[in-house]
């Protein structure tokens, strides 16, 4: 069974300025979110969703992947890219985000 961890996160930014913005931080992710001075996300997907009803408002997407659930939990305690760009996302966004994660079986 695979072992890597796939997470989505689902965002309201409400201005287009701010879209572009975050996107841009969103590039940034995969080479700048180190732990033990490496890259440890091992995928970085991000856009902005379609336009539909299914959407629910939400306007823009990142799709994530780490090598194990320690690495994700590191995410988001440690990581000191993450942590400055939430101070950039932050501000821009509707809070709270959607976020769901796991393992894939197929």
């Amino acid at each position: 069974m695979a072992t890597e961890i796939n997470r989505v996160t689902l965002f309201v930014v409400p201005k287009e300025e701010d879209r572009i913005t975050v996107l841009a931080e969103f590039k940034k992710l995969q080479k700048s979110a180190l732990k033990d001075g490496r890259p440890y996300i091992t995928s970085v997907t991000a856009g902005e969703v379609l336009e539909g009803s299914r959407s629910q408002g939400y306007n823009l997407v990142l799709q994530t992947r780490f090598a194990s659930l320690e690495d994700m939990n590191f995410f988001d305690t440690e990581c000191e890219f993450h942590t400055e760009m939430k101070k950039v996302v932050g501000p821009r966004m509707v809070p709270p985000p959607v976020v769901v994660y796991f393992r894939s079986v197929i």
